[in-house]
């Protein structure tokens, strides 16, 4: 019998989830996991790989049950960052010491995970329907993963009213916080190239550095905007400027600089390009080249509407803690901002301080609390 056949049971579920090294994009067997414990509750499990666009391939997996009624779906991911150096047990070993389990991916997410799987174990209710979208491509890439997934799972003819992401959403106890939107990231790069030549004879070159620095002025000297009802203010911060120039008598031929932008509901990645381009042309190019590339694949800012799912989540929590749970769109990205295309979605997991550290490790307390939370929302949610 598999380790993880106690469906109902997160702390050994968990433990069976963190001992399989699933750093990204290697499996490890992780699946096999959750499609161990998915099988006795009902679940018809479907793996899906995806290739290409320019990254690696990755396993990702798509479980449902159920045919009618709400549909609600939960997503989250097996991958976890390397462990690095330094652990007080090994990464992998999902020890349990003074009401802790340690390992790589206890907080970042194989704990929500655990905790879902477990509450619809415990539940006993077979109303309505219920898919998980698991992917193996969340803490790299994104480009094979839950994205690919939602747009397969589509095409097999599958919609959702509500969904939940299993990440840490919660600062100090479970409940306190979830989060109902996250902010859109754009990234791009300058590149102003001149004439290379002597420091004796500026003349007889076009340094690109000035023009650099006025580009970087440019996009600097002027807020983007004061923030909106539920997200704070827009920020771009330049993140590197590069010459690669080892020598002190020459002017270089060309200059670089990255930066990047954490927007909120006031812009989408088409009207930061045309913002960008305007202000760059307002610069004096002193006989260069400007030269501006949106760099990677923007996310865009998303907020889940009020009602529904979201709000039977909010009362959920609030009848269970006493306490109303903050909305936050706090944060950096998520693969809610691919689930949010097809339906609304919340982030709710457990508190996650030690999420990419040494020593990553979970209250074996907050587990159950998860778990009850989530157990008592299928029971509000779907009847």
């Amino acid at each position: 019998m598999p380790d993880s056949a106690n469906t109902g049971d997160p702390v050994s579920l968990l433990q069976s989830l963190i001992r399989r090294p699933s750093v990204t994009p290697t499996e490890a067997g992780v699946f096999d996991v959750v499609e161990q414990s998915l099988a006795p509750l009902g679940f018809s499990c479907t793996r899906v790989r995806f290739e290409g666009d320019g990254s690696y391939p990755v396993d990702n997996l798509f479980a449902t049950r159920g045919t009618g009624g709400r549909h609600l779906l939960f997503a989250g991911h097996t991958d976890v960052v390397p462990p690095g150096e330094g652990w007080r047990h090994d990464p992998f070993s999902a020890t349990i010491e003074d009401g802790l389990i340690y390992g790589r991916g206890a907080a970042d997410m194989k704990s929500g995970i655990a905790a879902f799987i477990a509450a619809v174990g415990r539940t006993g209710n077979s109303n309505g329907r219920i898919s998980l979208a698991i992917t193996n491509d969340e803490e790299a890439d994104s480009i094979n993963g839950t994205d690919k997934l939602l747009k397969w799972a589509t095409a097999q003819g599958h919609a959702y009213d509500f969904a939940i992401v299993g990440e840490p959403s919660a600062t100090a106890r479970v409940g306190d916080s979830i989060k109902i939107g996250r902010r859109g990231s754009f990234s791009g790069r300058i590149t102003v190239t001149g004439m290379q030549g002597h420091v004796a004879y500026p003349e007889r070159a076009h340094n690109p550095l000035p023009v650099l620095a006025a580009c970087v002025t440019a996009l600097k000297a002027v807020p983007l905007d004061a923030g909106t009802a539920h997200f704070p203010p827009t920020n771009l911060e330049f993140t590197t400027i590069d010459v690669g120039n080892t020598a002190g008598n020459v002017i270089p031929g060309r200059g670089t600089a990255r930066f990047n932008i954490r927007f909120n509901d006031t812009w989408t990645p088409e009207t930061l390009d045309a913002w960008i381009r305007d202000r760059l042309a307002g610069v004096d190019a002193g006989g260069c080249e400007i030269l501006f590339e949106p760099a990677g694949r923007p996310s865009r800012c998303f907020l889940s509407p009020p009602g529904g799912g979201l709000q039977v989540l909010i009362d959920t929590i609030e009848q269970a803690t006493g306490t109303r749970p903050e909305q936050s769109t706090g944060g950096g990205t998520s693969d809610a901002r691919f689930i949010a295309d097809y339906c609304p979605v919340a982030e709710f997991g457990l508190p996650g301080p030690t999420m990419h550290k040494v020593d990553e490790h979970i209250r074996i307390a907050d587990l159950e609390a998860l778990t009850s939370l989530y157990a008592a929302f299928l029971d509000a949610y779907l009847g």
